[in-house]
């Protein structure tokens, strides 16, 4: 059906492939796949409602971290890593680089299904109690920036956009709508929907390295984002909804 949404699978595989997307298929999903970043590329041009790429890393060419990394700076396409690198560590790059997810290989196919439907819905909606700026609002104001939550990115005060992936845009928002409040990594883990694994906690600092770099607090003597010594962090800015 054209409402079911629409997976592109990215594998060089194509036994894997195959087996990936008959699952998806089966589940109610609609897939397109390519075997490496150019075919990507093709298909993300000829086809602009993609809500999902499943990633391998081990790509012919063009290294799965770099298709990664163009997926961020182009957009915020969710991203499921599927890969044979099941180190902690991989898995702790592949997210700071803009990764939703990482399931290594061999893996099994209900984990997947399961993790791309959480990823889908972690996106589809800010896994938060109160306040919730996207929901009633169309953008929030802070530091001379402007959080877009209709499409997600930032705008900077010269007009620049900047896209942010997934993870990132749901920390930004669990931040500002706990403005003033110090949250420690764990907490943050969990108000955005971060996996079941201790191992992943570490994800919260790159994650917040990264939306420093994009805010350019990294550069600012008075961060917006704050560290608490041995507590966490803090979103210090004055904040307007708009």
């Amino acid at each position: 059906m054209k409402d079911d949404p629409h997976i592109a699978v990215v594998e060089d595989d194509r036994e894997i492939a195959a087996l990936v997307a008959a699952m998806l298929g089966a589940n109610g999903f609609r897939v397109s796949v390519a075997h490496d970043g150019a075919a990507l590329r093709i298909l993300l041009g000829r086809h602009g409602d993609v809500a999902l790429v499943v990633l391998d890393l081990n790509l012919p060419g063009e290294d799965g971290l770099d298709v990664c990394r163009w997926l961020r700076r182009t957009g915020s396409i969710p991203i499921v890593m599927l890969t044979a690198r099941g180190d902690p560590i991989d898995r702790v790059i592949g997210l700071e680089i803009g990764a939703d997810d990482y399931l290594a290989k061999p893996f099994e196919p209900r984990e997947l299904l399961a993790r791309i439907r959480s990823v889908l819905r972690r996106t589809a909606a800010i896994p938060l109690a109160e306040p919730a700026p996207s929901a009633d609002f169309a953008e929030t104001r802070f530091g001379g920036w402007r959080l877009d939550h209709g499409r997600r990115h930032l705008i900077a005060a010269d007009g620049t956009v900047v896209p942010l992936s997934g993870s990132e845009y749901r920390l930004l928002v669990t931040l500002v709508a706990h403005r003033g409040e110090v949250l420690p990594r764990e907490v943050l883990h969990r108000l955005t929907g971060g996996a079941d694994d201790v191992a992943l906690d570490r994800s919260i600092d790159l994650r917040i390295s990264r939306l420093r770099a994009k805010l350019g607090d990294e550069l600012d003597g008075s961060p917006i984002i704050k560290t608490v010594r041995g507590r966490g962090y803090v979103f210090s800015e004055a904040v307007e909804r708009c």
